[in-house]
């Protein structure tokens, strides 16, 4: 086992680097978004986020991962704790924007889904590989989906449909570097379709099936559905090339952007910091991805590839999903942008 300090060395410090920059943008937006309304409060609570995770993230550089990768007993154990979390939601949850996923703390809420998206990638890199060899058989896509299947479940009980696609994109992507078959693959898409048909008209409620067809032509409900689209768009355009400056977007400010803090963080980042703005903060996201993508290509086996890769997904879809919706690209999910938006 590597001493601490080895361990410590080998961090990518260009990976924390990064990280560190978007945290200190996260900071200055979500003080531009809710300064009116809470003064400090929330920039202060997101900067104790941040030096909490900071705190946590040395703490497990020194954990040696191998231990993950030999003892499935160590995932197991995560794995149902995180599912038990979710279990807890039907009776003890908060509801909050009519999803029930949330545990209200007093300081902060607790969103067990984002816990077991974490695991989930362990989980799935741990059981492809050491089968990767033997994805020919269909089996193996089975019991990896009973995996996914479990919180997924419980994740649409809430409803969030949003961490649905995010894990199911990553269970997806881990699968197709391990090695599945194209006709399995081409198959658990046309499963994929049908389920996504059925759910259209057995799980979708009138108004989540409004917001998905919102983004077709948001115009036809101004005021309701197409409502965050559309003011969305307006504060990108507002911004220009260079942007209106820190707390000085007029929808930002003025309440018209929903949400500016969390799900609308981007709109608010390029009405405020323009294009140019926008622009460097995608080439941060884009560097922070080439690293990863880096270290997964450097890894010596399986276990940490696929870990890697998969946590280069997790971050990457969601970054791709929230910025397309913020751009009326994507119906509206409820996906945050990583490191950007508000929550720990």
């Amino acid at each position: 086992m590597f001493s601490s300090f080895s361990l410590l060395k080998k961090l990518d410090w260009l990976i924390i680097s990064a990280i560190f920059i978007l945290t200190i943008t996260s900071i200055l937006m979500v003080y531009s978004t809710t300064h009116q309304n809470s003064d400090w409060h929330m920039a202060q609570k997101q900067l104790l986020f941040y030096a909490i995770g900071f705190l946590v993230m040395i703490g497990l550089s020194l954990v040696d991962y191998r231990i993950f990768r030999e003892h499935s007993w160590i995932l197991i154990t995560f794995y149902f704790i995180a599912i038990a979390t979710l279990i807890g939601l039907l009776f003890f949850g908060t509801t909050i924007r009519g999803s029930r996923s949330w545990y209200n703390l007093g300081f902060f809420n607790f969103e067990p889904i984002e816990l077991i998206k974490l695991v989930m990638v362990f989980i799935l890199a741990k059981y492809f590989s050491s089968r990767h060899i033997e994805m020919y058989r269909v089996r193996h896509i089975l019991i990896s989906g009973l995996y996914l299947a479990i919180p997924v479940t419980l994740a649409l009980k809430q409803p969030d449909f949003g961490s649905v696609i995010i894990l199911g994109f990553i269970w997806l992507g881990i699968m197709i570097i391990s090695g599945i078959k194209w006709r399995h693959f081409a198959t658990l898409g046309i499963a994929g379709i049908g389920g996504g048909v059925l759910a259209w008209f057995f799980l979708f409620k009138d108004y989540q099936k409004a917001r998905l067809l919102s983004f077709l032509d948001p115009y036809k409900d101004p005021l309701g559905a197409g409502y965050n689209i559309i003011q969305s768009k307006i504060a990108i355009g507002n911004g220009g090339l260079w942007g209106r400056g820190l707390a000085q977007g007029p929808q930002t400010q003025l309440g018209f952007l929903p949400e500016a803090h969390n799900d609308f963080i981007f709109a608010a980042l390029s009405e405020e910091w323009g294009l140019i703005g926008a622009i460097i903060l995608l080439s941060i996201f884009a560097f922070l991805f080439w690293r990863i993508l880096k270290v997964c290509l450097q890894s010596q086996n399986n276990f940490a590839r696929l870990f890697a890769l998969g946590y280069l997904l997790l971050i990457f879809i969601q970054v791709a999903i929230n910025i397309s919706t913020n751009l009326g690209l994507l119906p509206i999910t409820g996906i945050v942008l990583p490191f950007i938006s508000y929550g720990g």
